[in-house]
């Protein structure tokens, strides 16, 4: 007699990764996936770390430690969902200015949220490519932390909700901003000189950035093994079926082809105050994860 799939209620946006697993190509007997509807993941964190509403999904990974550190019931995969080169992502008004990276101690940066992890990812690169103290670098933000446990710490300002990240920078009230993919407004230039070929430098220096990786109840874990390496198989296998080999490079499976990225991540964190001790890389996973 065949077991009923165990169904998992999983936060998981769209990407090229995740395509054959959402339509199904990517399946497995043991597990179905009841998707939340949510087009940009980052926008439900707050219920999977202070609500715990989702059985599985993907999760920032500064959230995620984070998470752990204020022991929320999650566990992590050694799987990337979103991973990305940061370089390109903090610009400058050069109408105000120029500006070169070394320069931003003592200056005000903008970010969307201190925790968010991509702002994590270029104070990291701003410490140990350019010696920058980012502790000496007032901080501006708009949103609050994902984990409600944690506190701002002195260095932050956080802006009255009528205050815009784009237009601060676009008059001056802030030096620099770190503003995502896309620069949102023409006048703007990128910080970092040479960003794609300096992205490719810390790749290979400290690994690929991850942006998120998949987590999953602790108690899933504990209860249905064979289930966590299923889901780990076929997402691997729907990362696997979208043919980009050089997307799959910078998507990487397993604990040793992420410690680089994880141990720069946790430093830099301690370093940043957004963790209050290191976390060692081996102590993220569990037995089962960290054997995936």
């Amino acid at each position: 007699m065949e077991s009923t799939p165990t169904t998992l209620y999983t936060l998981l946006a769209s990407y090229p990764n995740t395509a054959a697993l959402k339509d199904g190509s990517a399946s497995s007997p043991l597990v179905n996936f009841n998707f939340a509807d949510v087009k940009v993941a980052n926008t439900a964190f707050k219920r999977l770390v202070r609500e715990s509403e989702f059985d599985a999904g993907e999760l920032a990974i500064v959230t995620y430690l984070q998470a752990k550190a204020a022991g929320k019931p999650y566990s992590l995969l050694p799987a990337v969902v979103v991973g990305r080169g940061q370089h390109h992502t903090i610009a400058y008004n050069p109408e105000k200015g120029e500006l070169h990276p070394s320069e931003l101690e003592g200056k005000c940066v903008g970010v969307r949220s201190y925790t968010q992890t991509t702002g994590a990812w270029v104070r990291a690169i701003l410490q140990e490519e350019y010696g920058i103290d980012t502790r000496k670098v007032q901080w501006f933000t708009f949103e609050a932390p994902h984990v409600a446990e944690y506190v701002d710490p002195a260095w932050v300002t956080r802006m009255p909700a009528e205050k815009n990240l784009t237009q601060m920078l676009l008059d001056g009230e802030i030096d620099a901003a770190i503003v995502g993919n896309e620069l949102p407004d023409p006048k703007f230039k990128h910080l970092i000189p040479d960003h794609e070929a300096a992205a490719g430098r810390w790749a290979e220096k400290y690994g690929p950035p991850i942006n998120h990786m998949l987590v999953v109840r602790d108690s899933i874990v504990e209860s249905q093994p064979e289930l966590i390496r299923e889901f780990f198989r076929i997402f691997k296998q729907s990362r696997d079926l979208t043919g980009n080999a050089k997307k799959e490079a910078a998507l990487p499976f397993g604990v040793e082809p992420n410690r680089k990225s994880l141990e720069t991540i946790i430093r830099n964190s301690v370093l940043q105050g957004l963790l209050p001790m290191t976390i060692p890389v081996d102590d993220l996973f569990t037995d089962l994860t960290r054997g995936l």
